[in-house]
């Protein structure tokens, strides 16, 4: 059996999941926990939130994200990949970064306006 606690709201609701009778979860107060709790075992998903360097810019760096939860396995590559990025002002906000971030069919988008300066 194995115990997490949620992290999908603020209740922070401490699941226990028995793998050997398909994933049940218990402990949960609605439904997202229940949800996460078989997610969290079978496949773990995260979101990345960084930050990228950028020239030109009023800023040295431009908050990033990727647009959607990506193999939480992929994420030292992924952060690799991100931290090799320069980009030049100006980008705006929802720019794609990087495109099919290592090979997970997620993009990576520009969080922030960032205009050139003089």
């Amino acid at each position: 059996m194995a115990e997490l606690i949620c992290i999908v709201c603020p209740k922070g609701c401490h699941l226990h999941i028995d793998e050997e009778n398909g994933y049940k979860v218990t402990g949960n107060n609605c439904r997202k926990g229940d949800t996460y709790g078989r997610q969290e075992l079978i496949n773990p998903v995260r979101t990345i939130t960084s930050t990228c360097k950028i020239k030109d810019g009023n800023l040295p760096r431009i908050p990033v994200k990727t647009v959607d939860s990506i193999p939480k396995g992929k994420m030292i590559e992924i952060m690799k990949e991100i931290n090799c990025v320069e980009l030049n002002a100006p980008v705006h906000v929802g720019d794609v970064i990087i495109e099919n971030v290592s090979d997970t069919g997620i993009n990576v988008v520009a969080c922030k306006n960032m205009e050139k300066v003089n």
